[in-house]
């Protein structure tokens, strides 16, 4: 028997679970809206998918997307898996997407349909080999054995001159911070080109490096053309950079993969954009089928969002999504989960205490360069934060004796 992805969806329909489930099955392999001449029962058994499991869910209340067919006064809504045959796409990613999460998403059918698992065959894991760093690569690199990779991103996000940037990287450097990154927004614009970014920001680094023995990362943002990629790689690797960062769904699962054929530095998954694909209830895919896309295609860290964020997401959320980036995938894909949007020091100690580990990158953004005394204050009150929670030891109690935490918790709160 040929060697199966098994996709899982939620859907609602005024069909039977059964039938709706079969109309996708159908569609998304060897069918069509009506039987063809050559569909021979030889030609299904090989290669037309399958439903393998139908569970009945509480219906959403919600109305039916555009166009959904039938009587949505009998709507039924379910979870239901649908088995591919590898061999209708081979192990590749892009192909496989193709059935898995293609036109089925338009079929008159359903009112609503999310695609919100994949379990891949052992011929993915031959064919992607994932992230080249994962969490211990990126630690040695950044110079930090132990305890949480804490970091940061530019802000303003845009508008810094390259020497303005240059004094920035340079206080947070002296300020003891792990990881900083372009913002997303930042990629080669006239007013501050990606090279002269380079020049300038590796300088600093290197220069620090030269003194302390230590480099923090910088991830710099190269999302361009699939046929810039290469070439923005290797200037910041020429440079003596440590990091390229990329948004996910601007340059695709494929171009992400491409990036990582060559790299020889590690990939920072940015996922701007994702709310496009997950935020709604009723369409999309959802994180945990995505991350498994992003971890096979070879990204060493990925953004999961961050406890209490100023997004859409809820805590219970965003601790599935951080759980479902260190769960192995294929017997490994290591990728360090990012938590970012809205944190602050004052979200050390419950953070620590959800996720158990610090095998994190915590980026703090506002609340680094927000706090009143300055960015450096800002790195000091997240450092001291976080190994008090490690301790655990009370945040006030550290508070007491750490003026710049004292600071931190005053302006953005102890959540």
């Amino acid at each position: 028997m040929s060697e199966k992805v098994r996709a899982t969806y939620v859907i609602e329909t005024a069909l039977p679970l059964e039938k709706a489930a079969a109309v996708i099955a159908n569609e998304q392999s060897s069918g069509t809206f009506v039987a063809v001449a050559r569909e021979t029962d030889e030609l299904k058994a090989r290669f037309a998918a399958e439903v393998s499991g139908v569970e009945q869910l509480p219906p959403s209340g919600l109305p039916p997307l555009p166009g959904a067919s039938g009587d949505w006064s009998q709507v039924r809504r379910g979870r239901v898996t649908i088995d591919f045959p590898l061999d209708n796409f081979g192990p590749s990613l892009p192909n496989m997407m193709a059935a898995v999460a293609g036109n089925l998403f338009e079929i008159r059918e359903v009112g609503a349909l999310k695609l919100v698992d994949l379990d891949l065959p052992s011929a993915f894991a031959e064919r992607y080999p994932g992230p080249q760093f994962g969490v211990q690569g990126t630690r040695d690199l950044m110079g930090r054995p132990d305890g949480p990779m804490l970091g940061t991103i530019i802000k303003p996000s845009i508008g810094l001159t390259p020497e303005q940037l240059g004094q920035l990287v340079s206080e947070l450097a002296d300020a003891g911070i792990d990881f900083i990154k372009d913002d997303e927004l930042q990629g080669n614009a006239p007013g501050a080109p990606l090279a002269e970014r380079v020049r300038v920001v590796t300088d600093v680094l290197n220069r620090y490096a030269d003194l302390h023995g230590r480099k923090p990362m910088y991830a710099f943002n190269i999302t361009d053309d699939l046929s810039r990629l290469e070439e923005n790689h290797d200037l910041v690797a020429q440079a003596g950079g440590t990091c390229v960062m990329v948004c996910i769904t601007s340059v695709g699962i494929a171009g992400v993969e491409f990036l990582r054929r060559h790299s020889q530095l590690p990939i920072h998954g940015h996922r701007t954009g994702f709310g496009a694909w997950s935020r709604s209830p009723q369409v999309g895919i959802a994180f945990r089928a995505f991350q498994k896309l992003v971890r096979l295609s070879g990204a060493d860290h990925l953004h999961t969002n961050g406890i209490q964020n100023k997004f859409y997401e809820t805590d219970d959320d965003v601790l599935a999504s951080i759980a479902d980036v260190r769960t192995p995938l294929l017997g490994g894909y290591e990728t360090v989960p990012v938590l970012s949007s809205g944190q602050s020091a004052g979200l050390a100690h419950a953070t620590y205490a959800a996720v158990g580990t610090d095998d994190l990158l915590v980026l703090a953004g506002g609340g680094i360069h927000g706090h009143p005394n300055g960015s450096a204050a800002g790195v000091h009150a997240m450092r001291d934060a976080w190994e008090a929670a490690i301790a655990g030891e009370p945040l006030d109690q550290r508070a007491a004796r750490s003026p710049d935490l004292a600071v931190a918790l005053q302006k953005f709160g102890r959540r």
